[in-house]
């Protein structure tokens, strides 16, 4: 079928390449013209360039001249030139698409010809990495080349003042990591005045590993938190319960989806352990949940598998990358449960303040591109979710690497232990190995047998990434053996040493299969760059994750009626095939969860949006927001006014509460009197009640100077947007958790989200303008009362849901407002007691 689809509309890559091929011969052809240029002359390029696109001329007009500009630069600069195959890249990037290029083609000098060109424009390139040591080192390494054509390049990192990421966001070229974008973005839709914000609008933006930006970490949102108060005695407790259950008597567990359940037996348990009657009564919701948590914690996560202790603190390892991901907790009480599991001091939950995933952040560009070396298999996600073609740009010399079959053992110490004789028979020859692990556990098993083999090695993994550069740059060497989670098969690119290539180049083994065949496609791609010789191979057994989830029992059972022992692998192209399709399976599963989580997220993005540019524009104005302020308080009345006139006989509408809201909320006593309001339609009532409200507001504005109004206008509007925006993410985040029980009563989780994530926005707002409203008309401002702006939540802490470099966040300690008591003054100024005024609802 895939064939005749091809001969019918012809293979895309190929097309694509066709049309890329012959711009490329083009920017080939201009190389003599550039060369007899004068440094001076070849820097003046670049003014001549913006003069051309402010006078109309396409950025793509400008490519071949730009290109062969840039390429010139490189071979002076960095005494590097672009191979032909590069500028191919480059041309896909400036494209919009993915340029899948294999480990070692130089993607990073690809990347500085479509930033260099997009920068003529003057609207700001972002180029993104990864970690802040790739952000810092390509920075320098290609500053110093976009520096000598003229144009200024930042580095936007972590530990930077607010000044300094806007002078980063300025520059005309920012490297940056995918995590501090995003963060920078919430902060900015966070801050109180115009001059605290640092991105510039979002204009293109160059992502190296997309496939591990876009797609291992889009399902993890980026948030923004301040803690929510809560006991830690409960996690204690129902830690303390779980501990006494047991499996399958008391409780069931799912390995395929980790699921972990009470049985009968597990509820009577706990409502004799709890002292409770029964465990789902609507009162011990909480316990429930608690009970859950701790179960997961204690049967699903594993520690130096899904986490690591270090120092007192729970810290998760990236299942991705393997590194740890230190500031990063797990939500919903995971993360306390688990230290109650370890013991450990158990801190308090967050409570989420802005949110937004990087799926949804990287789709507000007006350009996205990306390179990497594993992208392919992911291309209908791509194109699907982001727009993007994945354009596979061919290597500069044929890939000479040998991929062996994979070979396959009937349990784990059969599978170790064959690895570490094979690891030990390449090294006495001299042949550097590279084995790949999946979890921080295997490394450190492999690395204690290879001890007690008496062959010398290093490890790389989550707990000394520090080393990471160093071991790296060793690991092709003569005789070295390297031991690295996947973390190593990222942004690195493994040099081999004097003498290795005779002995084969680097071989590199594989302990387990991962569940995404791009990640097993990167560790393949740490041997065989430009053109070097290397080897690969997979060492699997019955007992792997992957072969246990998908149906490895016929096999193992097979194995064992034929008699074959530990020793004896099954080589089997057939099994190979049955393992990627397993991988192709557990790929489409996760593709579906990402775009499901994405139609979810969907909704708070066109509320976030909303809220974002409704807040902006009130930091914005320079004019009095008293407009914008009455049409909220129209609102706000016109609501009032339909809920009490809804009686068809006019003698029955609820004139007198009408009355009694207006002078409560907006008016003094006695400005209004049910006689005036009798006879009237409602939306005569509801315009004179806006008379009367505007002769207050004028009374206001005289109380005040005009620049104490406009102030005050501001900090009521944006206090009253912030604090009820972060509990509203807290209330969607919760129905969020709960819908996809609706599916028990054939309704559709998603449509009930939609439907009611929309009618809550409607009640966010509704709530916005009553505060507004009542605050605006009733807070009284002592004439020496100097009014601020005032963040709704201080001292927040950044937490990155899916980030591969969390040990570069720095944790913060959260600071809560001072809460009003029910019996204390309203701080409105109404002179009510709180609990008659504002702490009725």
């Amino acid at each position: 079928m895939m064939s005749l689809l091809k001969k019918i509309f012809g293979d895309g890559n190929k097309r694509q390449l066709k049309q890329i091929s012959k711009i490329t011969d083009h920017i080939e052809s201009l190389e003599p013209d550039f060369e007899k240029l004068t440094d001076e002359q070849l820097r003046e390029k670049t003014a001549e360039y913006k003069e051309r696109f402010i006078n109309g001329e396409s950025l793509d007009k400008l490519l071949p001249e730009a290109y062969a500009t840039v390429r010139e630069g490189a071979k002076r600069v960095l005494g590097m030139r672009p191979f032909p195959v590069q500028i191919m890249g480059a041309i896909a990037l400036h494209e919009g698409n993915i340029a899948e290029m294999k480990t070692g083609e130089g993607k990073t000098l690809a990347s500085t010809m479509p930033a260099y060109l997009n920068a003529l424009s003057g609207e700001g390139v972002h180029v993104v990495t990864v970690n802040e040591y790739l952000a810092e080192r390509d920075s320098k390494e290609m500053g110093k080349l976009f520096e000598f054509l003229g144009l200024t390049v930042g580095l936007n990192a972590n530990e930077l003042t607010s000044e300094a990421k806007a002078e980063a966001y300025n520059c005309d070229i920012t490297y940056t990591t995918n995590n501090e974008l995003g963060f920078d973005y919430l902060r900015d839709n966070m801050v109180l005045y115009k001059e605290q914000m640092v991105q510039r609008p979002l204009n293109f933006a160059i992502i190296d590993e997309v496939d591990s930006i876009l797609i291992d970490e889009a399902r993890t949102p980026l948030i923004i938190s301040g803690t929510a108060q809560k006991s830690a005695e409960l996690y204690q407790r129902a830690n303390a319960f779980v501990k006494l259950l047991r499996k399958e008597d008391d409780y069931t567990y799912d390995v395929k989806t980790k699921s972990v359940q009470l049985t009968e037996e597990g509820i009577n348990k706990a409502e004799r352990y709890f002292h409770i009657e029964n465990l789902f009564d609507l009162e011990h919701v909480s316990l429930t949940h608690h009970i859950n948590q701790a179960l997961k914690a204690h049967v699903a996560m594993l520690r130096d598998a899904d986490y690591v202790v270090q120092d007192g603190e729970v810290v998760i390892v990236d299942q991705f990358t393997g590194r740890l991901m230190a500031g990063r907790r797990y939500s919903d009480g995971l993360h306390q449960a688990i230290e109650a599991k370890e013991g450990l001091q158990i801190q308090n939950e967050s409570m989420t303040l802005a949110s937004i995933t990087f799926q949804n952040y990287f789709r507000m560009y007006k350009k996205l591109a990306g390179m990497t070396g594993t992208a392919k298999t992911e291309e209908e996600e791509f194109r699907n979710i982001y727009n993007m073609d994945v354009i596979s740009i061919p290597t500069n010399r044929e890939i000479a690497r040998n991929d062996r079959a994979d070979l396959i053992y009937k349990s784990m110490p059969g599978k170790f232990q064959a690895v570490v004789e094979e690891i030990k028979e390449r090294n006495e020859k001299g042949q550097p190995v590279l084995v790949g692990t999946v979890a921080v556990e295997t490394s450190e098993l492999i690395s204690d047998m290879l001890k007690r083999a008496g062959v010398k090695h290093d490890v790389l993994n989550a707990k000394n990434h520090y080393r990471e550069a160093e071991i790296i740059e060793k690991a092709g060497e003569r005789g070295s053996v390297t031991i690295a989670t996947n973390m190593a098969g990222r942004g690195t690119d493994i040099k081999l040493g004097e003498g290795v290539k005779e002995l084969g180049g680097l071989c590199v083994i594989g302990t387990e299969r991962h569940e995404s065949r791009r990640i097993d496609n990167q560790l393949r791609g740490r041997s065989g760059r430009q053109g070097d010789p290397g080897e690969s191979l997979f060492y699997l057994s019955m007992e792997d994750e992957l072969m246990r989830r998908f149906g490895s029992d016929n096999l193992k059972t097979m194995m064992e009626k034929l008699g074959m022992d530990d020793t004896q692998p099954i080589e089997s192209k057939m099994v190979s095939r049955a393992v990627e399709s397993a991988q192709k399976r557990v790929e489409g599963n996760n593709f579906d969860a990402r775009k499901t989580i994405l139609s979810y997220d969907d909704v708070l993005r066109e509320q976030r949006e909303i809220i974002y540019k409704q807040r902006f524009e009130v930091i914005e104005a320079d004019e009095n927001l008293r407009e914008i302020v009455e049409g909220m308080i129209r609102s706000a009345i016109s609501r009032q006014v339909s809920a009490h006139t809804t009686d068809e006989d006019m003698d029955n509408w609820e004139l007198d509460t009408i009355v009694e809201y207006a002078e409560n909320n907006l008016l003094e006593q006695g400005d209004l009197t049910v006689d005036e309001l009798k006879g009237k339609e409602p939306e005569e009532i509801t315009d004179l009640l806006m008379d009367k409200v505007k002769v207050r507001y004028d009374e206001k504005e005289e109380e005040m100077t005009p620049e104490q109004m406009r102030e005050f206008e501001k900090v009521i509007v944006l206090r009253s947007v912030d604090s009820k925006w972060m509990d509203h993410i807290d209330q969607m985040d919760q129905l969020r958790q709960g819908i996809h029980l609706r599916a028990y009563g054939q309704n559709d989780p998603l449509r009930e989200y939609q439907l009611e994530g929309y009618q809550m926005f409607d009640q966010m707002v509704a709530e916005i303008e009553e505060e507004v409203a009542t605050y605006i008309m009733k807070a009284q401002v002592a004439e020496s009362e100097n009014i601020e702006r005032e963040e709704v939540a201080k001292n927040t802490q950044a937490v990155a849901g899916g980030g591969t470099n969390e040990e570069e966040k720095k944790k913060k300690p959260i600071v809560h407002g001072e809460r009003v008591g029910r019996n204390d003054p309203c701080p409105c100024g109404s002179g009510k007691k709180y609990k008659n005024c504002h702490g009725n609802g």
